[in-house]
């Protein structure tokens, strides 16, 4: 009982040390967010090891500089991640290739291409409009009176039956159901032909000059005034310009080709009466070179192309252009009589297999009620026709456009004033 006082002191500083450690050091220990446990609260072994090595750590942390926190990576919410859809909208449109938007037909030039084919219109276009009139449902035996009004416009029989075998054809499967139907049919059938017809122009003019031009032709076709009138046209796009007269044979023809150089201002190359006209071209092409032209326009004698000897001339005339320039002649046209009708296709056929003909000129198609000759030439030469003559003006030599001729040609009498 002596000790009893001095157990009472420790047990009174043991109690004292105690509260001490709760209130102060025992309430930094706990993480944010929990209590500070009472004075009676119970702390169980595994938590004071537990609270032992986090003061350790939090000791050692506080010795040296405090790190700075790492910045969170920012994830997107569910509110802007895009779904499915989104990323399907999002995405470039697929776009199909698209076909070139087909030609559309010039008003002013559809107006004065009527004008210069009204024979055409008021003959061959008007007897296959009269069948059609007052058709409501179309009869199979049209297609015969088609045949027989297209061979006589000098269509030809070949072109005439490839375009109504078309016609045919679709009838049979209930695609021409009244006129309307068969005369689209039948334009469509003709832009198709003149188009297959036609190449693109010549890509020589302005990298080769001059880029020299043969025409060829029989007899009283107009040569030579078509040479005349290209002379204008090339000359008013700032071209220089040579003639060469190469028909030594006709002295009308030198004088002629003299008064268009005058016109337009372009030199003439010509030989005595009678001369070679091979020798003519080549002093021609050689002339134009030194001059720096950029045309140069060989005319020739007309000739018949049953006449063997007259066909192995112009051959002649050919190969020696080319022995003055290389690559020339660039352009071998020939030039037809549109009121020749078949005789001009059978012109033209024997032309093409003398010469390799780049083109067509079609004269005087305003002095004729057929017309039917252009499809014609297209269909069976497969030759393009570059220029068709409408009269006697240099503007009236029209370059050849299908797109305006068919419309021209086919269109109705109730789209005119629309196109005028």
């Amino acid at each position: 009982m002596d000790n009893l006082p001095i157990v009472l002191v420790f047990a009174l500083v043991a109690a004292v040390a105690l509260l001490v450690y709760f209130l102060f050091f025992r309430k930094k220990a706990l993480p944010e967010g929990k209590p500070a446990p009472g004075p009676g609260t119970a702390i169980a072994p595994s938590d004071k090891g537990k609270e032992g090595k986090e003061a350790k750590s939090r000791e050692g942390r506080q010795l040296g500089p405090t790190p700075k926190p790492p910045t969170p990576e920012m994830l997107p919410s569910a509110e802007v991640l895009p779904d499915s859809s989104d990323s399907a909208r999002n995405l470039p449109a697929i776009v199909e290739p698209t076909t070139a938007a087909p030609p559309v037909a010039s008003k002013k030039d559809v107006a004065g291409l009527r004008k210069g084919l009204a024979a055409t219109r008021g003959g061959f276009m008007a007897r296959l409009k009269a069948l059609f009139t007052g058709q409501k449902e179309i009869d199979p035996a049209i297609l015969e009176q088609m045949e027989e009004v297209m061979i006589s416009s000098d269509v030809g029989v070949k072109t005439t039956q490839t375009i109504l075998g078309r016609l045919r054809d679709k009838l049979a499967k209930n695609e021409l159901a009244d006129s309307d139907a068969v005369w689209a049919a039948l334009r469509a059938e003709a832009t198709r032909i003149l188009d297959e017809g036609q190449s693109p122009r010549s890509s020589r003019d302005g990298k080769q000059k001059p880029m020299v031009v043969l025409m060829v032709g029989v007899n009283g076709v107009g040569k030579t005034t078509t040479i005349g009138k290209l002379a204008t046209k090339w000359n008013a796009d700032g071209k220089k310009v040579v003639l060469a007269a190469g028909d030594t044979f006709r002295a009308a023809a030198v004088q002629q080709l003299e008064v268009w150089g005058k016109r337009v201002g372009a030199d003439v190359v010509k030989g005595k009466e009678g001369a070679d006209p091979g020798a003519v071209a080549f002093e021609a092409t050689k002339k134009a070179q030194e001059a720096g032209a950029d045309v140069l326009l060989v005319d020739t004698a007309g000739r018949l192309h049953t006449k063997v000897n007259l066909m192995d001339e112009i051959k002649k005339v050919k190969r020696t252009i080319a022995k003055a320039m290389d690559g020339a002649p660039h352009e071998t046209l020939l030039v037809l009589d549109a009121t020749t009708g078949q005789n001009g296709l059978t012109q033209a056929v024997l032309f093409k297999e003398a010469l390799e003909l780049t083109g067509i000129i079609l004269t005087k198609l305003d002095g004729t009620a057929k017309g039917g000759i252009v499809l014609a030439v297209c269909d069976e030469l497969k030759v393009p026709v570059r220029y068709i003559g409408l009269g006697e003006r240099a503007e009236d030599l029209r370059e050849f456009v299908a797109v305006d001729f068919v419309e021209a040609l086919f269109g109705r009498d109730d789209d005119e004033a629309a196109a005028a």
